[in-house]
């Protein structure tokens, strides 16, 4: 292993993992390949933009030559699949993209794993594949998969492909499902930006429901640390969950998050929930701990260290906010906060 794709890798999770493998591994070479969608921004990879061991070639994964191209090219041997449409509430809007990318991108990146002889090919995945979980249980790798999205849909799709690949080609192959991931450069789609955006500008909470929907949220570096882990100790053909092993309530992540930002409770309105929203995620992370690994972030210390970062870099999320992320904002929340109830406090 020495010369890393990493597809999406100008996304949230991918560009954090990038930053990481090249402050981690000097002789490494990493090629970012990514689309450079709503969610895909050079921004988060201006740490690195001058590091000569870092390359960006712009592209789709579903596009088969240019995958092949970029193979080539820069002589690659390991291949690290981050790219994925990921916002469940788009996928709900506008299942089609979701389909196209984790489905058959990822597809095409086997077939390229294959065609090339690679070294590894490895799948980013998530909790969501697993559906709803019930209170006292914690999903483990060998469960059945039980996606109730169109995102968790489509990852579970394309994690089936992924074994399937090695089951009928040998294809060298590992998988990682991780829980809610937090931290920097998080497009504010997502709750955590969202809410802490939101308050800083002293504008409305959105919460879905009731708020008690169980989550794990985990720092995105600790995901980052595992992921590397596996690469490089994992077995063939296997699953590895990444979570904290402890899930919060998603009311107590925003009384977590305006006790950091100093901002008031009566931010907080409760609108109408999402179509399909599972009530409870939790990864046991046992096989994961049995290859050493362990989460140094609690979920507390993950949303506080999130909230500070988007306080002290407004200069990164302003220009997102006030973009094409406006019509997006008020096709989902607009009604939905304008028929809820103000919140006291």
């Amino acid at each position: 292993m020495k010369n890393l794709l990493i597809t999406g890798g100008a996304g949230f999770i991918g560009s954090n993992f990038v930053t990481y493998m090249l402050n981690n591994y000097t002789t490494y070479q990493v090629v970012v390949y990514d689309k450079l969608t709503y969610a895909g921004n050079l921004d988060n990879l201006l740490s690195v933009a001058d590091d000569p061991r870092y390359r960006f070639v712009k592209g789709d994964i579903c596009d088969a030559t240019a995958v092949a191209q970029a193979i080539r090219q820069y002589e690659i041997d390991t291949i690290i699949n981050f790219a994925a449409e990921t916002h469940v509430d788009r996928s709900i809007m506008d299942p089609d993209a979701f389909i196209q990318t984790s489905v058959y991108g990822t597809y095409v990146l086997l077939e390229a794993t294959k065609r090339f002889g690679l070294e590894r090919f490895h799948q980013i995945s998530t909790d969501e594949v697993y559906g709803h979980i019930p209170p006292g249980y914690s999903s483990k790798e060998t469960d059945k998969l039980d996606p109730r999205s169109p995102y968790a849909a489509s990852k579970a799709s394309a994690d089936l492909m992924v074994n399937a690949y090695f089951v009928t080609y040998g294809l060298p192959v590992t998988i990682t499902r991780g829980s809610n991931n937090i931290g920097p450069y998080q497009y504010p789609e997502k709750v955590v930006p969202l809410f802490a955006t939101n308050a800083i500008d002293g504008e409305p909470l959105p919460v879905y429901g009731d708020g008690r929907q169980m989550r794990e949220y985990q720092y995105v570096l600790d995901h980052c640390e595992a992921i590397d882990l596996v690469l490089h100790q994992g077995a063939l053909g296997e699953v590895y969950n990444i979570g904290t092993g402890v899930e919060i309530e998603n009311m107590r992540m925003v009384e977590i998050l305006l006790d950091e930002l100093g901002a008031p409770r009566s931010l907080i309105r409760h609108v109408a929930d999402r179509p399909g929203h599972d009530r409870r995620y939790s990864l046991d992370i046992g096989k994961i701990r049995a290859l050493g690994w362990e989460p140094r972030h609690t979920a507390e210390e993950a949303i506080r260290l999130t909230a500070r970062w988007y306080r002290e870099n407004e200069w990164w999320w302003r220009k997102i906010k006030s973009g094409d992320f406006l019509a997006y904002y008020q096709a989902q929340y607009g009604r939905r906060l304008a028929e809820a109830p103000t919140t006291a406090g």
